[in-house]
């Protein structure tokens, strides 16, 4: 009896990671392509008893599926050794963008200062950018004076997107329906680059599939050379993320690691066992060359510190993944 349920949860697991595949078919079973890791994982412990008893056969089925598809999300795991990172160009200014999600209710928001102080980001994407944060902000508003923020309407999932660097002349930043998205074209040295700031909303059932079709106008309308970053709520080989990218002519770097976890949790389960939702994508002349998860915050979700440089217009990229290459275990060093 007890080998009939193990056998029946298996299959009911197996039937689950299988819709997380098909989730561009319907927003419902992209639902299920966040939880693929742990999915695999509770599979394949349920399959390996069943091995020794009559369900042995089914069992090693659903055991190399369950691995393959634990396969299709390493990119995404925590690593014990730093990832081997893009060079850094002798010849080119390397710049840092720092991703946070703030936490609306913070209750340590000098830790976000300080971070941002110690770490000392060109440019900053925020999330949940409440009332609160907009008072916080304000302390550093002498280092980083060109900034936008967007006010979310229920005054809580706000954006915002903070600078070292000026705006490009002739430009202004502006925000997206409903606070959900900030873009701004950076000047980097004389170079115009597009950066945003985006937050979605939960998957399905919830709006993040309705509210994605609702950015499609300004995602399409980033420049040839942009970076944009951002809680997603979705895992980079989610059918969501595919979408927002291509809706923006954009690449997914490759993903830092898990960096969200429900707050009342330990910070290490997080580093090991959350969810990858905090994104960063690229296009155009924009290398990023290594990504790194930071301290915790106060927040649910860790702080991403991104590098990258901007190629001279004369060269092209070497290959199609040469933009969003990441090292995702690596610290940062000075910046040229």
């Amino acid at each position: 009896m007890t080998a009939g349920v193990a056998f029946l949860a298996m299959i009911a697991l197996s039937a689950a990671l299988l819709a997380g595949f098909f989730g561009a078919l319907h927003p419902a079973l992209d639902s299920f392509s966040h939880f693929r890791i742990h999915l695999s994982v509770l599979t394949a412990l349920l399959a390996i008893p069943l091995l020794g008893g009559s369900y042995r056969l089914q069992a090693a089925a659903v055991l190399l599926f369950a691995i393959a598809c634990f396969a299709t999300t390493t990119s995404a795991l925590p690593r014990l050794w730093p990832q081997q990172a893009v060079a850094r160009p002798a010849d080119r200014i390397v710049y840092t963008l720092l991703q946070m999600n703030l936490r609306f209710d913070n209750p340590t928001p000098k830790k976000v200062l300080s971070l941002i102080g110690r770490t000392n980001p060109d440019v900053i994407t925020l999330d949940e950018v409440s009332g609160m944060w907009t008072t916080e902000l304000g302390y550093i508003t002498g280092a980083y004076p060109y900034r936008i923020l967007c006010p979310y309407p229920n005054g809580v999932f706000g954006v915002a997107l903070l600078s070292r660097r000026p705006f490009a002349a002739g430009t202004a930043p502006h925000c997206e329906p409903r606070g959900a998205m900030a873009t701004a074209t950076i000047d980097f040295g004389g170079t115009g680059v597009d950066v945003a700031a985006i937050h979605l909303s939960w998957p399905w059932p919830l709006e993040q599939y309705w509210q994605i079709g609702e950015l499609a106008e300004p995602l399409a309308a980033l420049g040839e050379t942009a970076i944009m970053a951002g809680d997603c709520n979705a895992v980079p080989w989610s059918a969501a993320v595919r979408r927002v990218a291509s809706l923006g002519k954009l690449m997914v770097m490759p993903s830092a690691g898990p960096t969200w976890i429900h707050r009342k949790l330990p910070d290490f389960l997080r580093r090991f066992a959350g969810l990858p939702i905090d994104q960063v994508f690229s296009k155009g002349a924009v290398t990023i060359h290594s990504a790194a998860r930071l301290e915790d915050t106060g927040s649910d979700h860790l702080p991403v510190l991104v590098e990258f440089s901007l190629r001279p217009d004369d060269r092209e990229p070497k290959d199609e993944h040469e933009t969003a290459l990441a090292s995702s275990g690596s610290s940062t060093g000075p910046r040229g």
